[in-house]
């Protein structure tokens, strides 16, 4: 029966009423050791282009935000496929679990699985629905963000690239435009997230648990660290990283010959411009080609996988009005294919950007090899791992002499830049991810905007005190509209920064021995979710840690390397 299944393009277009059958099929089949490899075999593929189908109309709705057919095709889904599928799909775990079959391999799938059936209710698939519409109306907010410049129309993400200009008068005017710009849909933005927080502490309560943080906890399975450690976290960061990080303005601020950073010396509210203004390349064709040289230099295999990409039109780089911000990795498992997507515009922070997310697909390329959709679903401290370590390790190959990007005087200061932007993100992670555990613990304050609002300002003095807002108050307490995470995916933040510890320490070895730290990185790539989460660290023989002395650790190495590399 399963041979009858259709290619992705064809299952694109199937309803509920034809995929039914086959959910019915495994329902009905004996499942015994000797059937057990076969049912498995034959519910992943069902399951895999189930998720492809998912994957794709997500793209779709950020390729064009303004698109009528995709949204529809999207609410389409959500209406009458999803909630079917939720329910089928946690039948097949109950009958898997049920069986008490434990297959080799999947010992932390099942765990796992365990997991998603105490959380699972159906009273929860509308309001599942319904949040991700909500997203797709942040997303239409933000890309509908648009200025007259200089003539012309053009997005936010576009102007926040022309003000990487040493003209300091020229980026106030340009900031100032942006401002009242976002200001514009405050409102809108405040709306939104009235009519989110309910509804996620509803889907916490038909869980059976009383706030909404604890579903999250159990929903992103982080069975190997609990809130209490992000706290430990938090205060490693402010007792150790925010006067590193002071010390990176304070050099920044030397070098723009200012007295105090204002909002318009910074990019994302946060990050030093690159000055002097570098434009390593000039179409995104130019940036995927030479991208493509670096990264076989790394590995011949991960270079291969990129080019598989460029060849199939599985890259999606430059920024258009319409398109959702940020950038992405997504997979399409039915295809053994990840799918990239961001907002190029012509800077070095874009070289950056598509390293990460190559990152992210290099691991979707080794753990589409495995045979079980549930084996591929690695822990997102890890998923971050795999992104930021390539951020790193492409280091030795980025100069013009090698066919990278730059020259060796660029590359010093464009990696620089890369090292104190790292140093600097994790007070910017402390703020937002601590915003979070606090609304969630605090619905009913966190429900009205003002409160947002005074909190994110609390927050930000304390793990960002060197940037001046005053006389601005209203951009600074409305930074939490301008975190997509907030809206669109809560709680996946300090994701990114107990991942950069990993990564950190990944390239800490590779200063040592380049090829062997590759090697140890692609062995725990290649692991999947097959593993839990300290020992996928062990296997890139890097520890998982978060406390006082590992950030300190990191800290020496990142003030070490980038003292190596300042001008005398």
């Amino acid at each position: 029966m399963f041979s009858q299944l259709p290619t992705i393009d064809a299952f694109n277009r199937w309803s509920w009423a034809q995929i039914a059958p086959f959910y019915e099929a495994l329902q009905e089949r004996p499942l015994t050791p000797t059937t057990i490899h076969q049912w498995l075999a034959d519910w992943n593929q069902l399951s895999q282009l189930l998720f492809e189908r998912a994957a794709r109309l997500r793209v779709a709705t950020t390729q064009d935000t303004h698109s009528e057919a995709a949204e529809a095709a999207m609410n389409d889904y959500l209406d009458n496929i999803f909630p079917h599928v939720e329910v089928a799909e946690n039948q097949l775990e109950a009958r898997l679990l049920a069986s008490g079959l434990e297959p080799e391999g999947l010992e932390i799938p099942l765990r796992n699985m365990r997991v998603d059936a105490e959380l699972f209710t159906e009273a929860n698939l509308p309001l599942l629905s319904e949040q991700v519409k909500r997203s797709q109306v942040y997303n239409r907010i933000i890309g509908s963000q648009t200025v007259a410049w200089q003539g012309e129309e053009i997005t936010l993400t576009q102007l926040a690239t022309r003000l990487e200009h040493p003209d300091r008068d020229l980026r106030e005017r340009g900031w100032r435009l942006m401002s009242a710009r976002r200001l514009a849909d405050r409102q809108a933005l405040n709306e939104l997230w009235a009519e989110l927080l309910p509804q996620r502490q509803k889907i916490a309560e038909n869980a059976g648990l009383p706030t909404y943080r604890a579903y999250v906890w159990q929903e992103k399975k982080r069975l190997d660290y609990a809130p209490a450690d992000a706290d430990t976290f938090h205060q490693a960061i402010a007792d150790v990283v925010v006067p590193a990080a002071s010390r990176v303005y304070a050099r920044y601020r030397q070098t723009l010959g200012v007295d105090t950073l204002r909002p318009w010396d910074v990019r994302a509210d946060v990050f030093p411009f690159e000055l002097p203004v570098l434009r390593p390349f000039t179409n995104a064709d130019e940036l995927i080609q030479t991208s493509a040289t670096i990264f076989r230099q790394v590995d011949p295999v991960l270079g291969d996988y990129f080019d598989t990409m460029r060849h199939e039109s599985l890259l999606d780089m430059p920024n258009r009005k319409g398109k959702a911000p940020g950038a992405y990795c997504t997979n399409f498992p039915a295809s053994e294919r990840p799918f990239i997507f961001m907002n190029s515009t012509g800077t070095g922070s874009d070289i950056r950007t598509l390293f990460h997310e190559a990152g992210h697909a290099f691991h979707n390329f080794e753990r589409n090899k495995l045979p079980y959709l549930p084996q591929k679903a690695s822990p997102m401290e890890f998923n971050e791992v795999a992104s930021m370590a390539m951020e790193l390790l492409t280091a030795p190959y980025i100069t013009r002499d090698k066919a990278g990007f730059f020259t060796q005087t660029e590359a010093d200061s464009w990696f620089v830049g890369h090292l104190e932007k790292i140093i600097l993100f994790w007070p910017y992670m402390a703020v937002v991810d601590a915003f979070q555990h606090w609304a969630y613990l605090h619905i009913d304050d966190a429900v009205v905007a003002e409160k947002c609002d005074a909190k994110w300002r609390e927050l930000w003095q304390r793990y960002i005190p060197d940037i001046d807002f005053s006389g601005f108050d209203d951009d600074l307490v409305t930074g939490w509209h301008r975190k997509q995470h907030i809206f669109r995916a809560p709680f996946y933040y300090i994701e990114y920064g107990l991942a950069q510890l990993g990564a950190l320490q990944i390239w800490r070895n590779a200063l040592n021995d380049q090829a062997q730290a590759v090697e140890r990185y692609r062995q725990a790539l290649a692991l999947g979710g097959t593993q839990p989460l300290p020992v996928l660290y062990e296997t890139a023989a890097v520890k998982f840690a978060y406390d006082h002395d590992m950030v300190g650790q990191m800290i020496a190495l990142l003030e070490a390397q980038i003292n190596q590399r300042l001008p005398a």
